[in-house]
């Protein structure tokens, strides 16, 4: 998938406001428009000048867009990180469909931008405020053990001038215990303000993992790895595993093989039933750095007759 700079399709300028981008948007879509048009590529452009403007029109899409800043050029091979849109608060537009790959890459699929705007609950003149949704990040010790944190979000806006700013806040958030990726928090009466004395909307939050340095979490199973030595390995040995909720004594069996995976009951995200800890073995070799040691390697050779490769094509 191919980078697109939005900025460039229209032919405006990052610091460019709503207005500037209007016209710039009416101007090429009269220039492209298919009926109109002799232009040999107008029906493609004309669509390419909707989608930027699909984009940069719109406050929340062009804050979340703008992160990738000037580093990424036109035609540059792009995947976004999995957590590209963390931390922004939106208030779901929906999405137009039809457009590109990237387009719906970022701003399609399950994102905050296609769920759509919450409904309003109208009594006379009241209204009830849009749901909002955003997406955080927290460890996967927050997940396992639960409890209180705080979460930032960032809402896109536009100033009396047309410019996109970020307003900020920060939240206290329940985080239940054993909540898995993709699960939502619910915050009543935080999301859109009412009208005229409606309630204000929902604040729906989508929980992501943090990459962690030691576990993988799928669904509610975690899996990890643990090194140990060749004679932990051949012989057998209980050995300190690390788990979210705490390290455990994980007993290794003998004649373990390298890539060999124990299982953890139950030491999973909690739940009903709570998921389990898969370890994967990983047997480091001690390097022989002196003659002793390279004496006993050398014994080791000379007292076993076991070959790895024995039976496999040369």
């Amino acid at each position: 998938m191919q980078f697109k700079d939005y900025y460039q399709i229209l032919g405006v300028p990052r610091s460019a406001t709503r207005d500037d981008i209007k016209r710039a948007y009416r101007k090429l879509a009269r220039k492209y428009h298919p009926d109109v048009s002799k232009e040999p590529d107008a029906e493609a452009r004309f669509k390419e000048v909707g989608e930027a403007y699909e984009v940069l029109k719109d406050a929340e899409k062009r804050a979340a867009y703008d992160q990738f800043g000037e580093n990424w050029k036109a035609g540059q091979d792009f995947r976004p990180p999995p957590d590209w849109d963390a931390g922004f608060e939106f208030h779901g537009t929906g999405a137009s469909s039809g457009f590109s790959d990237f387009f719906e890459t970022l701003f399609g699929g399950a994102g905050p931008f296609a769920r759509g705007a919450g409904a309003s609950a109208r009594h006379g003149f009241r209204a009830g405020g849009e749901d909002h949704h955003a997406k955080i990040m927290i460890s996967v010790e927050d997940a396992y053990r639960g409890g209180r944190r705080s979460v930032a979000l960032q809402t896109p806006q536009l100033d009396s001038s047309g410019n996109v700013v970020l307003k900020r806040r920060q939240l206290n958030v329940n985080v239940p215990k054993g909540i898995v990726a993709g699960q939502q928090i619910r915050l009543a009466g935080q999301g859109g303000p009412g009208i005229a004395g409606g309630k204000p909307g929902d604040l729906y939050l989508e929980v992501e993992f943090e990459p962690h340095p030691q576990f993988r979490v799928e669904g509610r199973d975690i899996h990890s790895q643990l090194k140990i030595t060749p004679w932990e390995a051949a012989l057998g040995a209980r050995v300190p595993a690390a788990t979210p909720g705490g390290p455990v004594q994980l007993s290794v069996p003998a004649g373990a093989q390298s890539g060999q995976k124990l299982r953890l009951k139950g030491r999973g995200m909690p739940g009903a039933p709570a998921g389990d800890q898969f370890v994967e073995l990983r047997i480091v070799t001690p390097p022989a750095r002196d003659e002793s040691s390279r004496r006993l390697y050398r014994q080791m050779a000379e007292h076993f007759d076991y070959d790895p490769r024995r039976g496999s094509a040369a």
